[in-house]
């Protein structure tokens, strides 16, 4: 019968090895993006502007939205993020408990991730703010970058 013949076996041994390496460069695609976007926001909470600089794809076509706006290019989401964080207390604080990315195709995935964004003053205290973040991120030359961030305010439990 062709179900047990060797030409069959071997068949279904190839679709074995080649799910199995396929969920390899899944992890390691999900890997390199948690990593990737911890490195963006700890340099966003030491105000290390270049730092952040150094994570965003280098493109006129990257594209943050924030506040219902977009902010096109890297060097403009620089500036616009430099006004934010002239606050007294600026902060994310990504809750990568609950990331999860999605590969879109090879080179590429989706994260997405609840974020808490802490900024004001001590005096009267900062405003926590709940948003989620999608984040695009492409595989280059140079490693890993983000090419997008879309966010909107939390509206209820993620």
């Amino acid at each position: 019968m062709f179900i047990t013949s060797i030409p069959f076996r071997l068949f279904v041994i190839l679709l074995s090895v080649l799910a199995a390496a396929s969920d390899g460069a899944a992890a390691s695609t999900a890997d390199d993006v948690l990593t990737l976007y911890h490195t963006f926001a700890e340099a966003q909470n030491r105000r290390d502007l270049p730092a952040v600089r150094r994570t965003l794809l280098e493109s006129p076509r990257f594209l943050w939205i924030s506040d219902g706006t977009a902010v096109w290019g890297p060097d403009a989401l620089i500036e616009r993020m430099q006004q934010f964080q002239q606050s007294e207390i600026w902060k994310v604080e990504p809750d990568l408990d609950k990331a999860v990315v999605v590969p879109l195709a090879d080179g590429s995935a989706m994260l997405h991730v609840p974020l808490t964004l802490v900024i004001g003053s001590t005096a009267p205290g900062p405003d926590r703010l709940r948003f989620l973040v999608e984040v695009i991120c492409l595989r280059t030359s140079g490693g890993w970058r983000i090419a997008a961030l879309l966010t909107t305010t939390e509206k209820g439990p993620t």
